[in-house]
């Protein structure tokens, strides 16, 4: 048996099938994994995200700790609860966590989300390059998180929230995060779609959740998650990218500040791997004929014997096809085939996002 959320009983009584994922019992979908995505895309859904790891960074160093602990720089971060997404890097520019940090000036400091399969380690790593600066860190265990996301989202959610969360929800910006008494709202997702991420007390999850019941939210489990996240050309820690993958190979280049003076752990490395020439880069792919792409498949190319591999293959309940994620040579062409089952399938490179708001918006490189 693994960690359960406040929410777990609430999947239990939707019929969600539970299934193991990072050490946290959490469910796959409530029945129909495709009518859960297409919620997301045409209304609204929302999905048990509790499992995520809350810490808070205070302390008269938060900002200098923060500007060395990661590649993109807080001090973007002009105004309350704007958020900022980074890699956290080791030293040889490996990505040891992606994650979201928001501005708290109620805080005295910066809130970060980072992934669960990662807690352990990313908090190791926190505390171990904390100890020269004046700052102090704080898990936040005592909070549950909904997503809730979707073209009617946030209307939805204002309905089922409190008048003062919904006068909140409704000056929020997108990317932007506020608090609300002990609630935190955020208006970022991992779907494409606009939406929310409240953070609430575990003893008030149960009841939230059901009064976005009330309001028509669909639940969606983690599978819906993992197609619309790909759809929407966001990246998957493990799949993606990790410690042995730079940002550079992972489609994270825009990320990375840089620019100035700062130093940060894995910059060298990052510098000197640019300098010597970025080996992979990661792209999109489409299969135009049937069949569904897979993580690990190998890709392969018109005159040469260079190949890529898949990270994230999945079909696409939005556009009816097989879409990937794929980490293939730079120096390559862009006619490419993958190896399925011993078969080269053509396939077509693509930009990514594949989705956006709903709408095909990939198009060929």
């Amino acid at each position: 048996m693994g960690h359960k959320t406040p929410l777990y009983q609430a999947h239990i009584d939707a019929q969600g099938k539970i299934v193991d994922f990072g050490g946290w019992d959490m469910p796959i979908h409530y029945g129909s994994q495709i009518q859960e995505h297409n919620a997301v895309r045409e209304d609204a859904g929302m999905f048990d995200v509790s499992h995520m790891t809350v810490v808070d960074i205070t302390g008269s160093d938060a900002t200098a700790y923060l500007q060395y602990l990661l590649a993109n720089d807080v001090a973007k971060l002009k105004t309350e609860g704007k958020a900022l997404y980074t890699g956290m890097l080791n030293e040889q520019g490996g990505v040891i966590d992606d994650l979201i940090v928001y501005k708290a000036e109620h805080l005295g400091g910066y809130r970060l989300v980072v992934n669960c399969a990662t807690r352990e380690k990313d908090l190791a790593w926190m505390e171990k390059h904390s100890h020269k600066f004046n700052v102090a860190l704080s898990e936040q265990p005592e909070l549950a998180m909904i997503a809730v996301q979707g073209p009617n989202a946030i209307e939805k959610a204002k309905q089922a929230a409190s008048e003062k969360v919904a006068a909140v929800i409704e000056q929020l910006a997108v990317f932007q995060g506020l608090p609300c008494g002990d609630w935190f709202i955020g208006r970022t997702g991992y779907t494409g779609e606009d939406g929310l991420e409240i953070m609430v007390p575990a003893d008030e999850a149960v009841a939230f959740w059901n009064a976005l019941l009330e309001a028509d939210v669909k639940p969606a489990g983690l599978g819906a998650r993992d197609t619309l996240r790909l759809e929407a050309g966001m990246n998957l820690y493990g799949n993606d990218m990790d410690e042995t993958v730079s940002p550079w190979q992972a489609a994270m280049g825009w990320t990375l500040a840089l620019k100035d003076d700062r130093e940060f752990i894995g910059k060298k490395a990052l510098l000197a791997e640019k300098e010597a020439g970025i080996e992979y880069k990661l792209v999109g792919l489409v299969l135009e004929t049937r069949g569904v792409m897979r993580s690990h498949q190998k890709v392969i190319f018109t005159g040469s014997d260079k190949t890529g591999e898949i990270t994230s293959g999945t079909f696409s309940p939005t556009l009816q096809q097989s879409i990937a994620l794929a980490r293939v040579p730079r120096d390559t062409g862009t006619e490419c085939a993958v190896d399925m089952r011993g078969k080269a399938v053509p396939v077509r490179m693509v930009s990514v996002p594949f989705v956006r708001n709903g709408e095909k918006v990939y198009k060929p490189v």
